[in-house]
């Protein structure tokens, strides 16, 4: 462990949760002047090149900005990050396409794919620097509170005092339940399998995303003309992809992708993960702030996780800047509450609109089927609903 010795110490605010939101947080409201420590469970994974990490995000341009400012984009893009430029959206069941593109909208690209491991390994790298306390290998035991600031109880023995407190720590989140926060969850009874494959075609820089009555399946374009898939199934279809063997895996994503970009062949091993929609009831309890994962879990179609969690930390520091502009108290009880509602508005409407997005293209439905290409080419020919969209997506 890092930082000061056992015992107590007083800060701003304590970060429970060191992945890319949690170190985000910690290392933002560092570079704002404030006095903060990190805890976190286990050491950030070191990013090596020749391994790539399984765990991508498509990080839209909003928080390629919010990473700038906290002088870790740089050292991301000089290590490994693959520009998109292009989105192509169709469905299995016919009609026409959706289309995106950075060209038509005067953007050099739409977006980045950025492994997770190398998101985090960059934002611990600069942690110190910016005065972050670390506590690691470190989790919160027990935590108190008043209208002064929370005490928070390590497993390690210390004890950290602060103004505020951040629950960062994901979606089994320790803090979050300290604070008495209760969560809305559904399972979609679907797992997204993720790997990394070849094809016979160059994937264009461009993010491709078919439509099939099981799910969603989308390939992203990484570094070294190999792409990223994330393909939404039922729990047992994703059981039994996950036990074929590389020719018949080859095969079943060939048919899949309706062979877009040619033959595809795995590249990595595969693996899935279980989809839910999870949201916190109210992202804020008395001086504890819950976001991330922790607050909000989404379903994976629209790649929207990580970026509604970065959107949580900008919304954060810049009410923090404001109330100190101000000469005005950032903990007070109004600003944090106003920060809570906007973020939990936005990420509730975000949570559902990919629910039904998913619920409306993921079935065999006659109705549905009939209503969805029609759909995606009527968004893909009015500019001001597709610019919309985008601007969405993109955080703007």
């Amino acid at each position: 462990m890092s930082g000061y010795p056992k015992g107590r110490a007083r800060l701003d605010v304590a970060v429970a949760g060191g992945g890319v939101v949690g170190a985000a947080c910690a290392l933002a409201l560092a570079r704002a002047g404030l006095e903060v420590a990190l805890v976190e469970p286990r050491p950030a994974p070191r990013w090596l090149a020749e391994r790539a990490d399984l765990r991508v995000y498509a990080l839209a341009p909003d928080n390629a900005a919010l990473l700038a400012r906290l002088g870790v984009w740089p050292q991301v893009l000089a290590a490994r990050a693959h520009p998109y430029r292009r989105m192509r959206v169709w469905d299995a069941a016919g009609g026409d396409e959706l289309a995106f593109d950075a060209s038509a909208m005067a953007l050099g690209e739409l977006g980045w794919i950025v492994e997770n491991d190398l998101l985090v390994d960059r934002l611990w790298a600069a942690l110190a620097s910016a005065g972050v306390r670390l506590h690691c290998p470190a989790k919160v035991e027990a935590m108190e509170q008043d209208g002064a600031g929370v005490r928070l109880r390590l497993d390690d023995g210390a004890w950290l005092e602060s103004r505020i407190a951040v629950a960062a720590d994901g979606a089994g989140s320790a803090l979050r339940r300290l604070a008495g926060l209760e969560v809305d969850a559904h399972d979609y009874g679907q797992r997204g399998v993720v790997a990394f494959i070849d094809t016979e075609r160059t994937h264009e820089d461009t993010a491709w995303q078919r439509f099939l009555p099981t799910g969603p399946l989308a390939l992203l374009p990484f570094a070294g003309g190999r792409s990223s898939i994330v393909w939404t199934l039922p729990d047992a279809e994703a059981a039994r992809v996950l036990a074929l063997d590389d020719a018949a895996f080859a095969t079943a994503l060939t048919d899949a992708s309706a062979a877009r970009l040619g033959r595809a062949a795995p590249a990595s091993p595969k693996v899935a993960f279980p989809l839910r929609r999870q949201l916190v009831r109210q992202q804020v309890a008395g001086r504890v702030l819950v976001l991330g994962d922790a607050a909000h879990v989404v379903h994976p179609l629209a790649g929207q996780g990580v970026n509604l969690g970065l959107r949580d930390v900008a919304a954060l520091v810049d009410e923090v800047d404001a109330a100190r502009q101000r000469r005005t108290d950032w903990t007070a009880p109004h600003r944090l509450q106003r920060w809570a509602r906007t973020r939990r508005s936005d990420n509730t409407v975000s949570a559902y609109a990919f629910e039904g997005i998913n619920r409306l293209f993921s079935n065999a439905d006659m109705l549905a089927s009939l209503a969805r290409g029609p759909l995606l080419g009527l968004a893909g020919k009015l500019p001001p609903l597709q610019r919309a969209l985008w601007r969405h997506a993109a955080g703007r």
